[in-house]
C-alpha cells in the first residue's frame, strides 16, 4: 500500500472631553507638615524561597502562595492505534480505549474523483475512508469477508486478460522492480531507504554494465535480458515480497498485503488481478514465497528466505 493561523489586530483610542463650564476656585488651606514616625520593624523568620518550585516571593508577605494547576487527564486514545475503518473511543466504565467501526458519514468529503476507489463488489466508493468504514460495518458477515479494495479510481470496464497477455505481465514487472531498486539506491544517501545489506546487493546490479537501462523496451528485449542477466532479477523479486509481507511478516501474502502493489496497477495493467490470482497455486488465499518466486520465473534453487528479511 500511502495541518492553520488567524491574526487579529485591535486598536483602542481614548477621547478627552472638554470642560463645559467654569468651576469656582476653592482656596486650599495650608498643609501642616506632620512628623513621620518610623516604627522599627521586628525581625521575623525569613521565608525560604525556592524549595517548592511553585512557591513565589511577594513583597513583605511571609507566607508562601502555592499555585495549583489542573492538568487534564491524558486521553487514552492518543497513542491507541486502530486499523482502517475503525476509530478509537473511550470505554466510560474503565476509561480504556477501544476501537469501533467508523460511521462512513464522518469521513471527510472527497476532494475529487482521484480519491475514489473501487471495491471487489464493483462499487465505487468516495474514498478509501468510506470503503473501509463500510467494510468494518460488515465484519463477521459473508459479504464483509469477501469485500476488499480492488483498485484505485472509480470502477470501470476492464478487458479480459488472455493467456498471451498474461505471459507478458511478469516481463514488465521484473524489469520495473529492478529499476525501482536502482532508483532507491541512487537516492539513498542518508534516507535509509535500503538497509546496508540491501545496498550491497543493489550496488552490484547498479554497477553492472550489462544492465538494461530503464525505459520502454520491447517484450522480446525484456525476455532476452532476463535470460542473459537472470541473476540481476533474483534479489528484486525477493525484495518486493519482503516489502509486502508486513502484517504480519509470516512468509505469506494476503489480499490486504498485496493491495499497495496491485491497487495502483490494475487500472494500467488489466492482467494484474489474474496474475496474482494464479500465483496462489494451491488456492488457499495466501501466496507463499515459493509461489511468488515461481510466478516471476525464479528457479526453486535460487529461492532464499534470508533475502526477504
Amino acid at each position: 500500500m500511502r495541518v492553520w493561523i488567524v491574526v487579529a489586530l485591535c486598536l483602542a483610542g481614548h477621547a478627552m472631553a472638554a470642560p463645559t463650564e467654569e468651576e469656582p476656585i476653592v482656596e486650599e488651606e495650608p498643609m501642616v507638615e506632620e512628623e513621620l514616625v518610623v516604627e522599627e520593624s521586628v525581625p521575623e523568620e525569613e521565608t525560604t524561597v525556592g524549595i517548592n518550585p511553585v512557591q513565589i516571593e511577594t513583597g513583605e508577605f511571609d507566607e508562601a502562595i502555592q499555585i495549583e494547576e489542573d492538568f487534564p487527564a491524558e486521553n487514552p486514545c492518543l497513542n491507541h492505534h486502530c486499523k482502517k475503518g475503525k476509530v478509537c473511543e473511550i470505554d466510560e466504565e474503565n476509561n480504556s480505549p477501544m476501537c469501533v467501526c467508523q460511521d462512513p458519514s464522518s469521513c471527510p468529503a472527497a476532494a475529487g474523483e482521484f480519491e475514489h476507489v473501487c471495491g471487489t463488489d464493483n462499487k465505487t466508493y468516495d474514498s478509501s475512508c468510506h470503503f473501509f468504514a463500510t467494510k468494518c460495518a460488515l465484519e463477521g458477515t459473508k459479504k464483509g469477508h469477501k469485500l476488499h479494495l480492488d483498485y484505485l479510481g472509480a470502477c470501470k470496464f476492464l478487458e479480459t486478460c488472455v493467456d498471451a497477455e498474461l505471459s507478458e505481465f511478469p516481463l514488465r514487472m521484473r524489469d520495473w522492480l529492478k529499476n525501482v531498486l536502482v532508483t532507491l539506491f541512487e537516492r539513498d544517501e542518508e534516507n535509509n531507504l535500503l538497509t546496508e545489506k540491501q545496498k550491497v546487493r543493489v550496488q552490484k546490479i547498479y554497477e553492472n554494465v550489462k544492465r538494461l537501462q530503464s525505459g520502454e523496451h520491447s517484450l522480446d528485449l525484456l525476455a532476452h535480458d532476463f535470460e542473459k542477466n537472470y541473476n540481476m532479477y533474483i534479489f528484486p523479486v525477493h525484495w518486493q515480497f519482503g516489502e509486502l509481507d508486513q502484517h504480519p511478516a509470516d512468509g505469506f501474502l494476503t489480499h490486504t498485503e498485496l493491495a499497495p502493489l496491485r491497487a495502483p496497477l490494475i487500472p494500467m495493467e488489466h492482467c494484474t488481478t489474474r496474475f496474482f490470482d494464479e500465483c496462489d497455486a494451491d488456492s488457499d488465499k495466501y501466496i507463499a514465497l515459493e509461489e511468488w518466486a515461481a510466478c516471476f520465473g525464479i528457479k526453486e534453487e535460487d529461492i532464499d528466505k534470508d533475502m526477504v528479511l
